[in-house]
């Protein structure tokens, strides 16, 4: 069996890579289409990382098992008009898979559809650094999308104020790299390939979970706080609903940031106020992708068995 997952967004979707290494483990082929015009005609199995689905190029496929894939709902400006724009003109799939309850009922489709849900996970490779004995270089490490950071500019102020040390691994937009007012003890590492971020994770003390205070970030998985996590990283973090769900869960003690706090009072939090706290690394260890795909339904309903 061939499966065909069809990414034409320009969202990162590690998933992407443990769907395919987890199929073909099984014994089967995936292929990731960033293109629409890579789609063979006679595609048995057509799964949709949505995004709008083309109602027109979903129909040159009538025979096929379609499997629509919501990751994430739409994101700002104006995410609830296109998350309902998505629920009138998609066409009907035979199957969906939402990451949790709440994605699906924001989507708010009202059909038969078969669906379940499909948490992020993390790459094993990430638990391997867990053992590293190398000393740390920097005080915090932040990971994920550079240009959310815009929303977080106090914290980072206040880090320079309290003498820490912060390492941002991936890229930084031009613009935003002049607000953060550069100092020494602030490095960018740029673009890096995914194997090397956990190692990249390795080189801080902790790992900094900052999510803007907007829908739907504060109601889906922080992916970068499962990767802290499964690197064996203490956790500061903005209070929000997800992240203290999770917490409770797992039975994690993460440190927090208030939303919108002055430089002043962050450089109090991160300094001698932070050391002070006791922190608890939750074990994830179930997250890993290997894992958390094995247990999908998804699987029976197409045929495809490990």
């Amino acid at each position: 069996m061939r499966l065909h997952f069809v990414h034409l967004g320009d969202a990162y979707l590690p998933e992407l890579q443990a769907y395919a290494a987890y199929v073909r483990a099984a014994g089967h082929e995936a292929q990731v289409h960033r293109q629409i015009d890579t789609l063979p005609s006679d595609a048995a199995v057509l799964w949709w990382m949505c995004g709008q689905v083309s109602g027109e190029l979903a129909g040159r496929y009538p025979a096929a098992f379609h499997i629509h894939e919501y990751a994430s709902t739409s994101v700002p400006p104006l995410a609830w008009l296109k998350d309902r724009v998505k629920r009138v003109r998609q066409p009907r799939p035979q199957y969906r898979i939402f990451q949790n309850e709440w994605v699906r009922q924001r989507m708010g489709f009202d059909d038969a559809v078969p669906c379940e849900f499909r948490d992020m996970g993390i790459a094993p490779e990430f638990f391997d650094v867990q053992q590293a004995t190398v000393e740390p270089e920097f005080d915090f490490v932040y990971l994920g999308e550079m240009r959310r950071l815009q929303h977080f500019l106090p914290v980072f102020e206040g880090i320079a104020q309290a003498g820490k040390s912060v390492l941002l691994v991936g890229e930084l937009p031009e613009d935003l790299g002049r607000r953060l007012k550069p100092h020494a003890g602030l490095k960018v590492t740029g673009r890096v390939p995914h194997s090397d971020v956990p190692a990249q994770l390795r080189r801080a003390r902790i790992g900094l979970n900052l999510v803007p205070n907007q829908l739907p970030y504060t109601r889906q998985t922080s992916t970068k706080l499962l990767e802290y996590c499964a690197a064996g990283l203490p956790v500061v973090s903005t209070d929000y609903v997800w992240v203290r769900a999770f917490e409770r869960q797992h039975g994690a003690r993460f440190a927090y940031l208030p939303f919108h706090a002055h430089a002043a009072s962050c450089a109090a939090r991160v300094g001698s106020t932070l050391e002070q706290q006791s922190c608890v690394v939750p074990d994830v260890s179930m997250l890993a992708w290997p894992r958390l795909l094995a247990g999908l339904k998804v699987w029976r309903e197409i045929g495809l068995h490990p």
